[in-house]
């Protein structure tokens, strides 16, 4: 697992819900080479770990909160991202902004309905 970048938990579990803290496309320490789709696919496969740590699968996502540094890199971005969730489709909110932590380009919150 990377280890976070701040002072915060990979995921939390609150009831019935997991939250997964903002993950983004490093690889051992370091941002993943290949540019947005490159990221993202790593970003995502960051996304499942975390998950499964927690118990839960990319199914069980009901909300993202997507962070993109360039909104010209959406369709990218996008193409990625449903490529890893599939036919599952949760709630979505994608935003630009300035810049990320570590030098990222993406960076994505999930919050998963997993009963306990």
């Amino acid at each position: 697992m990377n280890k976070p970048l701040g002072p915060y938990s990979p995921f939390v579990r609150a009831g019935d819900f997991i939250i997964v803290s903002g993950q983004g496309g490093m690889r051992d320490g370091k941002v993943v080479e290949g540019g947005v789709t490159a990221e993202t696919e790593q970003t995502m496969v960051n996304v499942e770990a975390r998950l499964a740590d927690a118990g839960a699968t990319l199914p069980d996502v009901v909300k993202t909160l997507c962070f993109l540094t360039d909104m010209g890199t959406f369709t990218e971005f996008n193409d990625a991202y449903a490529a890893a969730f599939g036919d599952h489709r949760p709630a979505r909110s994608t935003v630009e902004v300035s810049a990320l932590p570590g030098g990222m380009s993406v960076e994505v919150e999930v919050w998963a309905y997993k009963p306990a």
